[in-house]
């Protein structure tokens, strides 16, 4: 008989904050966390903002300690550190071959790649760092995470682009689900604003370049948006058997109910024009939670402030919900796009607003395009009750993965 999964504990770094408490204050206030970027000159750079997170140094690390790990690591484990303490374990008190950690990534460590290629060419193959290769693949997230709690269960990268962190929840909920461990922290981490990257999309013609307003750049599901706004960060979440949480007198914050997936099977970076590969997603993910699309009270949708992302995303939910689709927004117009973590921060931001009946706004909506209509929470948020949730990852290479949350009762 499959287990009950449900939400212990959270953790984040973002560019609205490094805590959750900050990052969903900022998120219903409707704030954005998009700013020029500081890290590096982009004088030569079309496109010049980004949200950037402000450093993070996980608690009883030092500077050479997190000089050894790539920043998309580092912040994977602040945010898995802030999760496990939120969810009030102790791996003194747990199986900990029953403790597991699947930590995705869309790029991984982009920046010790692009630093130790650089070596390479102005002082030759001595020059490069033998951290190079354990501080650039991506599975080091989940590594790390694991070794800094002590997790000796199931460890895994999970790695489909900008639906990672989706796919990495849905893949620690089936660990739980067949058995085979109790708690898992689950998430995603990125950290590709870094010349490197930003060269990469800005290439693509990917990106923004409304430099002179940064705030208002990420405009998802506004006619006048030119692309999307590259944002960075962490989120985890612990997720445990009910059985589980229930024998520790957890809190439990929500409950997972399921995930669907599904390949566009398209193009490597444009989705399906006629949306039919989310939907696909959105209709096994009702499935697996079994539950009716009537039964939907919040969207929070992919919408990464490009067009053909969202036309057909908006296709796709008007393929599944017709004329009863729910509430929808994009936190994107927020904190930016944080590709392989973006799912995890955004079913954050989803199980706030089940826990406070608050539908987070989709900021920067002056002229709605008409070629995407969607019932969309537009610039302001709204009080409602909420139960259940879906949320949208959908990654290059036609990765489309929605997930399923729910209020526990």
């Amino acid at each position: 008989m499959s287990k009950k999964v449900v939400i212990t504990g959270m953790g984040i770094v973002s560019p609205l904050g490094n805590d959750i408490d900050t990052y969903w204050k900022n998120i219903a206030e409707g704030v954005s966390g998009v700013g020029p970027i500081q890290r590096f000159d982009v004088s030569e750079y079309k496109s010049r903002i980004a949200g950037e997170c402000e450093q993070v140094l996980p608690k009883g690390m030092t500077e050479k300690d997190t000089n050894r790990i790539d920043r998309y690591a580092v912040y994977a484990i602040e945010a898995s550190d802030q999760a496990w303490k939120h969810a009030g374990l102790d791996i003194e008190s747990e199986d900990a071959d029953r403790c597991g950690a699947i930590i995705g990534s869309g790029i991984g460590g982009i920046e010790t790649i692009a630093n130790e290629v650089v070596k390479l060419d102005h002082g030759g193959p001595r020059r490069v760092s033998p951290f190079m290769i354990p501080k650039g693949i991506s599975n080091m997230a989940s590594g790390n995470v694991g070794i800094r709690l002590g997790l000796r269960g199931p460890n895994k990268a999970v790695v489909t682009a900008c639906a990672a962190s989706n796919h990495s929840i849905g893949e620690a909920a089936l660990q739980i689900m067949s058995g085979r461990a109790d708690v898992m922290v689950a998430g995603g981490a990125e950290a590709a604003i870094v010349p490197f990257g930003m060269s990469g999309f800005m290439q693509m013609k990917a990106l923004s370049t409304r430099n002179d307003d940064p705030q208002r750049a990420s405009r998802p599901f506004d006619k006048d948006r030119n692309g999307f706004v590259m944002g960075e960060g962490a989120g985890s979440l612990v997720l445990e058997s009910e059985e589980h949480a229930k024998a520790r007198g957890a809190e439990i914050l929500a409950e997972y109910l399921g995930m669907g997936e599904s390949c566009d099977a398209y193009h490597i970076t444009s989705p399906r024009p006629d949306g039919s590969g989310a939907a696909s997603a959105i209709n096994h993910a009702l499935n697996d939670a079994k539950i009716n699309r009537e039964d939907v009270d919040y969207f929070n949708a992919h919408g990464t402030s490009t067009i053909p992302n969202e036309l057909g995303e908006a296709k796709a939910l008007h393929a599944v919900f017709g004329e009863d689709m729910p509430p929808v927004s994009s936190t994107k117009s927020m904190t930016g796009h944080l590709l392989g973590a973006a799912g995890a921060v955004e079913a954050i931001a989803s199980i706030f607003a089940i826990r406070d009946g608050v539908l987070p706004p989709n900021i920067n909506v002056d002229n709605p395009d008409p070629e995407c209509a969607v019932n969309l929470v537009a610039n302001e948020a709204r009080e409602a009750d909420i139960a259940i949730i879906m949320s949208n990852s959908l990654g290059f290479g036609g990765h489309n993965a929605t997930l399923v949350l729910k209020r526990y009762e």
